[in-house]
């Protein structure tokens, strides 16, 4: 499986990796990006940031490069990914996101630097960084990568 990672030029993103050893990780954000590749993972631009138009960009890029799976992290991709997840669905790409009627219950306002994250897949805990995830088991349609802190409350693990 391809995973392509935004937000590559930050540290959440490295840390991130680690929950995908067995995969191939493209590592891409806006602007300009080290040319970085090895076996396991790469590094590439998306090319000039433009707001208005993340979601296009994105299904392009994840197309160009046969993507199968993008977790966003930068704060402004989330909710414009999570209403494209449909039409990225249909060409075979999974927004590891929330479903857009529960995204806004995940997201926080403030920059929070979380102790640990959890990758969830169709409800299914995949990776804890530590070994008591939050809750192993939720509903099929619970996808996304989370942060949390003591209180176990799970947000988005985004930057």
């Amino acid at each position: 499986m391809k995973i392509l990672i935004t937000g590559g030029n930050n540290a959440k993103a490295l840390k991130l990796m680690k929950a995908f050893p067995s995969h191939f990780v493209l590592l891409a954000d806006y602007g300009d990006v080290p040319g970085i590749i090895t076996e396991n993972y790469a590094f590439s631009s998306l090319g000039l940031l433009n707001k208005d138009s993340i979601a296009h960009i994105l299904l392009n890029f994840c197309i160009t490069e046969a993507i199968d799976c993008i977790i966003p992290l930068h704060d402004y991709e989330v909710e414009p990914l999570a209403k494209s997840s449909v039409l990225f669905s249909e060409y075979g790409i999974q927004v590891l996101l929330p479903d857009a009627d529960l995204i806004a219950g995940y997201i926080t306002e403030e920059k929070v630097n979380y102790q640990n994250f959890a990758v969830y897949i169709h409800g299914d805990c995949i990776f804890s960084s530590e070994s008591n995830s939050v809750a192993n088991k939720l509903p099929s349609t619970f996808n996304g990568v989370f942060g949390y802190n003591n209180n176990n409350e799970l947000k988005l693990f985004t930057i």
